[in-house]
């Protein structure tokens, strides 16, 4: 009798160390640490909203790259990605430098008619790029999605001969994306892993690629960025931006 209610005993206590209600969420749990991460600053790792929207990026590959045309990336979950801002930077990748004309159309989902649409300056390097809203004046309403992309014209009498990348993009409302889910408003590499761990893709990249401008060989802040983005499924576009760094370093 007193053997069994020492094996009844244990039973309870190791369903109730696997109590769901117990273990933490994975949204309460730390960033993990990767190889070449330091214990500062680990690298982030992106917890996707509980809404999901899937099949919601345009492009995504890099095959092709030996052509004569580029690659178009945009750096984007293939869902809808939040943003606590009102004029977000939207972060995309060129394969290689190109003459064809470049246009960025911005669609509010609710209508057939754009919100914006129209040409960019075409970027003299190949790598990473940013669109940044508050140049044309464009905010975005709260819990609204919008469908956003870049386009390279290959020929302006056949629209459907563009190459085409983009994503879709949402802004939660302040109070809600600062109480309920946390968001961290400043920008430092503290900020972008807190900010991938609670859901705020754009919030996160945004930061880290601002970071990189200022600090282009700063090789912790390209190896956060590489892990995001093989997080998501962008491996290529993540070997090609570490690799142009170790380019630059020689």
């Amino acid at each position: 009798m007193r053997r069994s209610m020492f094996l009844l005993a244990g039973l309870i206590l190791s369903v109730g160390l696997c109590d769901p209600a117990t273990t933490p969420a994975v949204a309460d749990q730390p960033a993990v640490l990767q190889p070449g991460a330091t214990d500062a600053v680990p690298l982030p790792l992106y917890q996707p909203p509980k809404k999901l929207t899937p099949r919601a990026r345009v492009g995504g590959g890099l095959r092709g790259t030996d052509g004569n045309d580029p690659v178009l990336v945009a750096l984007v979950p293939d869902h809808v990605g939040l943003t606590v801002k009102k004029t977000p930077v939207l972060n995309w990748f060129l394969s290689k430098p190109t003459t064809y004309p470049l246009k960025f159309t911005l669609i509010d989902i609710r209508s057939v008619t754009p919100l914006h649409e129209g040409p960019i300056p075409t970027p003299t390097q190949a790598g990473i790029q940013s669109i940044n809203l508050k140049d044309w004046n464009l905010v975005l309403e709260a819990d609204v999605q919008y469908r956003w992309y870049i386009s390279a014209i290959r020929n302006p009498d056949s629209p459907s001969q563009d190459i085409v990348a983009g994503g879709v993009i949402e802004r939660c409302e302040f109070s809600n994306c600062l109480v309920e889910m946390q968001v961290d408003l400043s920008c430092d590499q503290q900020s972008v892993v807190r900010n991938a761990l609670r859901g705020f893709w754009y919030d996160a990249m945004a930061c880290l690629c601002e970071l990189i401008d200022a600090n282009p060989s700063d090789q912790t802040l390209r190896r956060q960025r590489a892990a995001l983005l093989n997080q998501i499924g962008l491996s290529g576009v993540a070997e090609w931006d570490l690799r142009s760094m170790q380019g630059s370093a020689k």
